[in-house]
């Protein structure tokens, strides 16, 4: 598909039912294709994501005279910053989360099965299932004599995460693909009749300046969406939990960056009150944790919008907002195999593979910071609360679906030894220096950049300032 022709047609989704964004601003987009190794059309995927957020950014954004900024954003760049994790470093020694030695693809009885288990809580209930302690060996052993299909409901129901590799037709026929391919790639919706806000921002020459958010999201793709948001202006604070954390205390993170992180129990009543005046005093909230699992805390859909009337609400699920595993956990490389992904990034004859990066989840984290920003500016010119949806299986079908490249066009997938030292930033963090990848995007011929300093997980006061 021709990469303008993609970015056009996502720029239609994002603004559809606008009558007032007649045509999309234009963006120059430089360097040639060849950074991102894959058989689908991984590249163009990932730079079309990045140059919408950019194109939602401008359009937030006009300059003085009502005219659009100019944008531009690099092919190598966008290739680094959708594996920024890979090359995010303290000191001399990598210090992005790689994958736990279970989370993994498996021989089955009848096919594959992929693992994730990075968190204990994960780990556990997969050994639970297996029978076994953690030695691989004989994790394997138990699960060679087990159906794929199986394995991902009983892993599933031990609270754990599993996936049966299948078939892009397998996917396309089950009920959550059929529920998937029914939903918008970016989905929204008004509710009521807030007031539009005014915002008056300390940086006005950032799109996002005076924008606050707060950001109940880990892993990957919604902390890449709300830093993207710090890194266009916006004030962000990071909430997580005390009994289930992301990281080690203090320690800076690629997911962090433009942040500030706080620790909060929502179920004391110090973090219920904490969390009510954080709620009263966000523009956006940005909601990354599987349906439903916060839904006790008064964080539903509607509470929200009852609790916070003239917000722009953003949820990102695994597999999508619909259908009967609406609720379940999924990581990136769980929705690979699903949805065929790894079969088709497979070598012949071999165990699945998997895309060159984890582009379901950057992919989406920057779908959704467009979605952020286009509901910012709807909001502002004609109120009420704007509820965004995207989903990494959404992302998955739209990536599936975009005509691939010929086999003479794309060579086998692997990892790409590509140096990534021109994107590369030095910033302060705990402890010492971080290097991180720059941020995506030029606006105005300004390279976007990150605040100068990295916080630590749960460093910081959860409060505005």
């Amino acid at each position: 598909m021709d990469p303008d022709r993609l970015l056009t047609e996502a720029w239609a989704g994002l603004v559809r039912d606008d009558p007032q964004v007649d045509r999309p601003p234009a963006i120059g987009i430089a360097g040639e294709r060849g950074h991102l190794l894959s058989r689908l059309a991984a590249e163009d995927a990932a730079t079309a994501c990045v140059a919408l957020a950019l194109m939602a950014a401008g359009n937030l954004h006009p300059l003085g005279n009502g005219s659009a900024p100019s944008l531009s954003v690099d092919r190598a760049h966008v290739a680094a910053a959708v594996r920024s994790e890979r090359f995010f470093r303290r000191g001399d020694s990598p210090a992005g989360a790689g994958f736990a030695p279970l989370s993994r693809f498996w021989p089955t009885s009848d096919g594959w099965v992929r693992t994730h288990a990075n968190y204990p809580w994960h780990r556990a209930a997969l050994l639970s299932v297996a029978g076994t302690g953690p030695d691989i060996e004989a994790v394997g052993e138990a699960l060679a004599g087990m159906k794929s299909e199986d394995v991902e409901e009983t892993v599933f129901a031990a609270g754990g995460v599993a996936a049966a590799v299948r078939t892009e037709a397998a996917w396309s026929a089950h009920p959550q693909g059929r529920a998937v391919a029914a939903e918008p790639l970016i989905s929204h919706r008004v509710v009521g009749e807030a007031r539009p806000r005014v915002r008056h921002p300390a940086r006005p020459h950032l799109p996002a300046a005076g924008v606050r958010v707060l950001d109940m999201t880990r892993v990957i793709a919604g902390p890449v969406c709300t830093r993207f948001l710090a890194a266009l202006g916006a004030d962000v604070l990071r909430l997580d939990p005390p009994a289930r954390p992301d990281l080690g205390r203090g320690q800076p993170s690629d997911t962090l960056l433009g942040k500030r992180s706080a620790i909060v129990d929502f179920g004391s009543a110090q973090g219920t009150r904490a969390l009510a005046d954080l709620l009263a005093g966000a523009d956006v909230v940005v909601c990354g944790y599987r349906p439903g699992a916060l839904d006790r805390f008064g964080l539903t859909e509607e509470e929200l919008t009852d609790r916070c009337p003239g917000t722009v609400q953003l949820y990102l699920s695994a597999w999508g907002h619909t259908g009967p595993w609406a609720g379940r956990r999924g990581f990136d490389s769980i929705v690979q195999a699903t949805t065929g992904i790894a079969l088709m990034e497979s070598p012949a004859d071999a165990a699945p593979g998997a895309l060159p990066c984890q582009l379901l989840d950057h992919g989406t984290g920057y779908l959704g910071a467009a979605a952020v920003l286009d509901g910012l500016r709807r909001q502002g010119r004609h109120g009420g609360t704007h509820i965004r949806r995207v989903s990494l299986a959404r992302t998955a079908r739209w990536l599936t679906d975009i005509p691939r490249p010929s086999a003479r066009e794309s060579p086998p997938a692997g990892p790409d030894e590509e140096d990534p030292s021109p994107w590369l930033v030095e910033l302060a963090g705990p402890g010492g220096p971080v290097q991180v990848v720059k941020p995506p995007g030029r606006l105005s011929e300004q390279a976007i950049e990150w605040p100068a300093r990295v916080t630590g997980y749960g460093d910081d006061r959860p409060a505005w300032p």
